[in-house]
């Protein structure tokens, strides 16, 4: 059996076309708690859009020039944005106990999400050429010796840097990002905690 085929059964038994692109959503995902991780995968897209221009037309654009200050303000702008709504995200779906249900896969993927984001805003920063970049690096530098990672990842080091976070980290929050809409599309949106969650902690 070759390897496609393996892949098209998996998929077949993992999940539908329904699951995929469901034509209707449960009546609980009307609620706010839902919104937070479209408005940050929203936002990904803006700051992978935005990205790609900045790296496109580089520093000496986006220092210099009109457009380009407004570009570099929405890539800086949509960070905050995603952040804010990746950690509202976070704080409801932890409220919620998201991992019930054997949804525990779904809620490790996204704070792996979480953990190479922050990571990638840091890269970010340090990619700026300017020297607010500059004394980042000098002070993440020690940051990064005393987690005993300072051998493999230099804040000095701009081609180091710049490859990181235009290329590596937003390549694994890609994929990472892929994993968990799978999950949840396979196993659906967390439903809200009945009253024996509220008022015992687990159900009973």
């Amino acid at each position: 059996m070759n390897l496609t085929r393996r892949a098209r059964q998996w998929l077949g038994r993992e999940i539908t076309l329904e699951d995929l692109l469901p034509t209707s959503m449960p009546v609980y995902v009307d609620s706010a708690a839902y919104l937070f991780g479209a408005a940050a995968l929203a936002t990904l897209g803006l700051l992978a859009l935005t990205g790609l221009v900045l790296a496109v037309f580089g520093p000496g654009w986006y220092h210099a020039s009109p457009a380009g200050h407004f570009v570099n303000s929405l890539h800086f702008w949509g960070v905050q944005v995603f952040f804010a709504s990746l950690l509202l995200h976070l704080l409801a779906k932890f409220v919620m106990a998201a991992w019930r249900d054997g949804r525990w896969k779904t809620w490790i993927v996204g704070t792996l999400i979480f953990g190479v984001a922050v990571f990638t805003g840091l890269t970010g920063f340090l990619s700026q050429t300017n020297w607010d970049s500059q004394w980042i690096a000098v002070q993440a530098k020690d940051a990064m010796n005393a987690l005993g990672v300072g051998a493999v990842f230099n804040t000095m080091d701009t081609a180091q840097v710049l490859t990181l976070h235009v290329a590596v980290l937003p390549a694994a929050i890609v994929l990472l990002v892929l994993l968990h809409l799978f999950l949840v599309r396979r196993d659906g949106p967390v439903k809200p905690m009945d009253r024996r969650w509220r008022r015992a902690g687990r159900p009973q």
